[in-house]
């Protein structure tokens, strides 16, 4: 049985092919009955349990503990690493069900540890460092990948052929007409072609002192370099490389297809922001804007699969959305009043936090004193817009064509001050929402007063933080009593059960504390610098809520759910991942038991 154990997956996948032929030779296969204890607390450990079937708790090592459940193992998972270097066991071990496992023996698994700094590092208490480690698995997987891209018509520059008589003058008129840099030339001295750019014009007459009508087969620079349509991208990356030039002729048989550019190609290697971000800013009509954010979830897709960082990828769309709501906002708003009028965008959006378009959560500040008697059809086109351009309408009406979210700078700071005194679940919930808010287009002057306004109200009043952290606390985990991944029928909650208490206990402690930005994780690392958060707790809260965001992610864009899903299934997560996932969970059981602790909250 031991020849089918499969060394591919974390941590064994680190190891040596001689040392995962003495992993594999080395195991030994047990089988507990259920209710049987595999390892007992004080006990010396001799042996890495791996889960092949059945099911383990974890526990204290006595009732005098309230008997406490730590975690709950299941196949795949592994115990007890902590025992291994240690030599015994702080806790209880027993089986919740008939179940079998494969043992290491404790002196191989520390010689392993000792020496194979990989191996050793999977284990680091650092859950930034787990993960780091899962990452780099998964990008050197796709960047496999998309090595394998083919050039085609889709990456492919048109390109420019010049006679070789045509005047330097009439070549740099064409290269500006066409918006190119660089050209093929028709040369006549049997090499075929060459290639001139912008760069040589410009040497040629401004260095060389070559006059405007000088042909331009004189300054063409031969042999050019070419590679076949169909060839890989990462061919043509490797021939400029190895002649040191930045651009290659494509062909397809004796024809020219095309050109490509070493900037060009980097772009492909990793992403088409570049590309959006001009197709947003050179947009004129609402439907120009709407073909260029409808490839925002292609370029997530991208990011996503070549491995960029999950936060990258984060404050790149956040600012490709803001780019985005900001033209709308130009686009149907009159320009004399862009002044006078502030569009802010709230929940995750306002938070920089949101990677796939969701629901619409914005609101409008109008100067005091401002008559615009057409504000209600203006706004009702905005959101109309906004909904063309991809973001769904908001189920509780927080959008601007609702005049609850469209008020003067004096009213919204009035309704700040009845919020306060309300103090209600309600008054709580969109204080919530306020407090996330991030001027987008318009006036941006216009929000700050709101603000110092909330962050005076709220610093001030411990009842009133009290109240307003409680709903952090209100979800359960997504944990069973014995410490597993608890899932239901549509899957684990990881926006209620993880992503929220940390956002909500976040926002709660900044608003105590002053901290002026509305992204969590900058909020945890000003918290951090305030010492309001342990910098291990900063440390794993930032990495736990990440990971909630990955996974979420990957599954959103396998399923093409757009930023609706909220549910993973456990069933297409490794056993790495489900570790990490129930170690973040963890993570977010301790920091719910600080803010309650922190806040005086007893249900």
């Amino acid at each position: 049985m031991t020849e089918r154990f499969d060394t591919s997956h974390p941590p064994f996948n680190r190891l040596s092919n001689s040392q995962r032929k003495q992993l594999v030779g080395a195991l030994d296969v047990a089988y507990f009955r259920h209710g049987e204890t595999l390892i007992e607390a004080g006990e010396h450990c001799e042996a890495l349990y791996i889960i092949i079937k059945g099911s383990v708790e974890e526990s204290s090592p006595s009732p005098a503990d309230s008997n406490e459940i730590y975690a709950h193992y299941t196949s795949d998972d592994l115990f007890d690493v902590r025992a291994q270097l240690e030599g015994t066991s702080r806790h209880r071990y027993v089986a919740t069900e008939d179940t079998l496992c494969y043992l290491l023996p404790r002196q191989l698994f520390v010689e392993f540890y000792r020496g194979n700094h990989q191996f050793a590092a999977y284990f680091d208490t650092s859950l930034a460092r787990r993960q780091q480690l899962l990452e780099h698995a998964q990008q050197q997987q796709n960047l496999a990948e998309f090595i394998l891209t083919r050039i085609d018509d889709g990456n492919l520059q048109p390109c420019l052929t010049l006679a070789q008589a045509c005047s330097l003058q009439a070549a740099t008129e064409q290269l500006h007409q066409h918006k190119m840099d660089a050209a093929l030339v028709t040369l006549d001295n049997g090499i075929g072609i060459g290639i001139v750019t912008r760069t040589n014009l410009l040497h040629a007459v401004m260095l060389d002192g070559l006059p405007h009508h000088t042909e331009v087969g004189e300054v063409a620079t031969t042999p050019v370099v070419s590679v076949s349509k169909g060839d890989y991208l990462f061919n043509a990356m490797l021939a400029m490389t190895r002649h040191k030039i930045k651009r290659v002729a494509v062909m397809a048989g004796d024809d020219v297809a095309g050109m490509l550019s070493l900037t060009q190609i980097l772009s492909l290697f990793s992403t088409h922001s570049h590309v959006l971000t001009l197709r947003i800013a050179r947009a004129t009509t609402v439907d120009e804007l709407a073909v260029a954010a409808s490839s925002q979830q292609r370029l997530v897709a991208t990011l996503f699969n070549n491995g960029i960082h999950t936060r990258f990828v984060m404050e790149l769309i956040a600012a490709l959305n803001e780019q985005i709501i900001e033209k709308a906002f130009q686009l149907v708003v009159p320009q004399p009043l862009h002044a006078h009028s502030c569009l802010i965008v709230m929940g995750s959006e306002g938070r920089g936090e949101q990677i796939l378009k969701t629901d619409q959560d914005n609101a409008l500040i109008l100067e005091d004193g401002i008559d615009w008697p057409a504000l209600p059809q203006v706004m009702a086109t905005l959101t109309q817009t906004l909904q063309q351009l991809g973001y769904p309408l908001c189920p509780g009406q927080v959008m601007v064509n609702n005049p609850k979210w469209v008020k003067s700078q004096s009213q919204w700071l009035d309704t700040l001050d009845a919020l306060i005194r309300r103090g209600d679940g309600n008054a709580m919930m969109e204080l919530a929402i306020l407090a996330d808010s991030h001027a987008v287009a318009g006036n941006r002057s216009l929000l700050p007063p709101l603000h110092e306004r909330l962050n005076l109200h709220m610093a001030e009043h411990e009842l009133l933080l009290s109240a307003f952290t409680r709903p952090a606390l209100h979800f359960q985990l997504p944990l069973s009593l014995f410490g597993n991944l608890k899932a239901g029928k549509q899957g684990l909650d990881i926006k209620q059960g993880g992503m929220f208490p940390i956002i909500h206990g976040i926002r709660a402690l900044s608003l105590e504390y002053g901290v002026a930005v509305t992204n969590t994780f900058s909020r945890i690392e000003q918290l951090a610098e305030r010492k309001v958060l342990e910098p291990q707790t900063a440390s794993n809260l930032a990495e736990s809520l990440k990971l909630f965001i990955k996974l979420r992610l990957r599954q959103q864009l396998e399923q093409d759910a757009g930023g609706m899903l909220q549910h993973l299934r456990l069933e297409e997560l490794s056993r790495a991942e489900r570790d990490l996932l129930r170690h973040s969970l963890h993570v977010v059981k301790k920091f719910k038991q600080w803010l309650g602790y922190h806040y005086q909250i007893r249900d």
